[in-house]
C-alpha cells in the first residue's frame, strides 16, 4: 500500500468536503473554496470527519495515483484553512520590489522596471527587499512564486537575483588575476 495513500484525512471543523461524480471533490472552509477533479480511477469517501482514498488495483500507475489523490485533497484542505505562503528576497545593488494596487513592480537592473499582475485569488506583499506570496490554493502560490524568482535567477558569484528565502546558493569562486 501507499504509505501516503492510505492515510485519512482530517477534516476540521468549520470545513465541508463534497464529493461529486467523476471525483469532482469541492471543498469549502473559512477562507475561501476549492474544487479539483481528482483521477476517476479512485475512489474517494467521506465518514466521521475523515476521507480516506483508496485504489482498485495494485498496478504502477494506480500505485502513484493514489498518494497524489490523498496529498491533492490534504492541499486542498489545508489551503482552506490555512492557506500557503511563500516568500522571496531580493538581492542585488539597486534591485527592489514595489507594490501598488495589484501591481508587483520589479526593478532588477534590466533598462525597464518588470511589472506584474496578481492572480486572481492570490496576494503579493513587499516589505523592504522581501516579497510574500499568499494563496489557498498550493499550485498557484508556488507557480506565482517561480514566475517571480523566474524574472532575474540568483547568480552564482555575488548571489544577486530573487532568491527564495530558505534557498541555499551555491557560490563559486571569481577570476584569479596574473602572477
Amino acid at each position: 500500500m501507499s504509505r501516503i495513500g492510505r492515510m485519512p484525512i482530517a477534516v476540521p471543523a468549520g470545513v465541508t468536503v463534497e464529493i461529486a461524480e467523476n471525483n469532482k471533490v469541492t471543498v469549502k472552509g473559512p477562507k475561501g473554496e476549492l474544487s479539483r477533479v481528482l483521477p476517476s480511477e479512485m475512489e474517494i469517501k467521506q465518514e466521521e470527519g475523515q476521507i480516506l482514498v483508496t485504489r482498485p488495483n495494485d498496478l504502477k500507475k494506480m500505485k502513484s495515483l493514489h498518494g497524489l489523490t490523498r496529498t491533492l485533497i490534504n492541499n486542498m484542505v489545508v489551503g482552506v484553512t490555512d492557506g500557503y505562503t511563500k516568500q522571496l528576497e531580493v538581492n542585488g545593488v539597486g534591485y527592489k520590489a514595489s507594490k501598488s494596487g495589484n501591481k508587483l513592480t520589479l526593478n532588477l537592473g534590466y533598462s525597464h522596471p518588470v511589472i506584474m499582475d496578481d492572480p486572481e485569488g492570490l496576494e503579493s506583499v513587499v516589505e523592504g527587499n522581501k516579497i510574500t506570496i499568499k494563496g489557498i490554493d498550493k499550485e498557484k502560490v508556488g507557480q506565482y512564486a517561480a514566475e517571480i524568482r523566474d524574472k532575474r535567477r540568483p547568480e552564482p558569484y555575488k548571489g544577486k537575483g530573487i532568491k527564495y528565502i530558505d534557498e541555499v546558493i551555491r557560490r563559486k569562486v571569481g577570476k584569479t588575476g596574473k602572477k
